[in-house]
């Protein structure tokens, strides 16, 4: 029963997230997705965000939940994820029976915005729960309780789905797929890809968020060429984070953009190159920011 409440609590964040007070978590537009966002807010329509790992969906759906007022519940998704994970089930506590609502449950009762990340990585049999809420429905079937739950006016579903993870085992059927609105997002361009970088590093130099950059974007071109995942703006954070740490920028490049990615040594060999023409191997290691 333990390693069962524990097995739940790691399912979902331990409580629903409420809108933070203050300033919206910090996130730049790379093109219309708030617009398509607030849009299908208005409706109530279920979104799917589309894109690579670490280009900014998380951080872009935190920012909405934010602007919009609405808690947050988020979900990563895994393969042993099961329905009952997601909706409740019945649980002893003492010589009682107890329901236990799942986060999905939660959400639909109280007006949240639920995430599914990674859809993807979740069963098929577990993702069809979330059909009928996704149309006119709006409502979660509860099959162990014998009822169907009516969702909150406000509640809103929202899963996030890698592309690049595509194959014949891991996709997303099609009639999940066409359920939701899709929201495609990439990678940022340059200028806006500095700028995150400089505001997530926590203030790393121009000059080293420049080259920092340029080597990622040219990193990204091993993808093509073995490389299993492209370097990510997440990852550039990181290495511009280790960087106001004190390390050495190339340290931190293999910290970061290196030794997450890939153990194959010709890659690891071109990677190397790639940030050494970037940051020479003379340069002095970085103040502590």
């Amino acid at each position: 029963m333990k390693n069962l409440l524990n097995r739940l609590r790691g399912v979902e964040r331990d409580v629903i997230d409420a809108p933070l007070a203050g300033d919206a978590p910090f996130y730049v537009p790379n093109a219309n997705e708030i617009d398509i966002f607030r849009a299908a807010w208005s409706r109530r329509l279920p979104v799917m965000l589309k894109g690579p790992t670490g280009c900014g969906k998380t951080r872009f759906l935190e920012h909405m939940a934010h602007v919009l007022g609405r808690p947050l519940v988020t979900v990563a998704c895994h393969e042993d994820l099961t329905s009952s994970d997601l909706v409740g089930r019945f649980l002893l506590q003492g010589e009682e029976t107890v329901w236990q609502d799942g986060p999905l449950t939660r959400a639909a009762k109280e007006g949240a915005i639920c995430y599914l990340d990674e859809i993807v990585e979740a069963r098929t049999d577990t993702t069809v729960v979330i059909h009928p809420l996704t149309d006119h429905r709006r409502q979660l079937p509860l099959d162990k309780r014998a009822s169907v739950l009516d969702a909150h006016e406000d509640f809103m579903l929202v899963i996030s789905y890698n592309p690049g993870y595509q194959t014949v085992l891991k996709d997303l059927k099609p009639s999940t797929k066409q359920r939701f609105v899709g929201i495609h997002f990439d990678y940022p361009g340059e200028l806006v890809e500095r700028e995150i970088v400089a505001r997530e590093s926590g203030g790393l130099d121009a000059d080293r968020v420049e080259r920092l950059v340029a080597a990622g974007r040219r990193a990204r071109v091993l993808k093509d060429h073995g490389l299993e995942e492209a370097t990510s703006t997440r990852a550039l954070a990181y290495a511009g984070e280790l960087m106001q740490a004190g390390l050495a920028p190339r340290v931190a490049c293999r910290a970061a953009l290196v030794a997450p990615i890939t153990d194959d040594p010709e890659l690891i060999q071109a990677l190397e190159e790639i940030i050494a023409a970037h940051f020479p191997e003379a340069e002095a290691p970085a103040a502590h920011g």
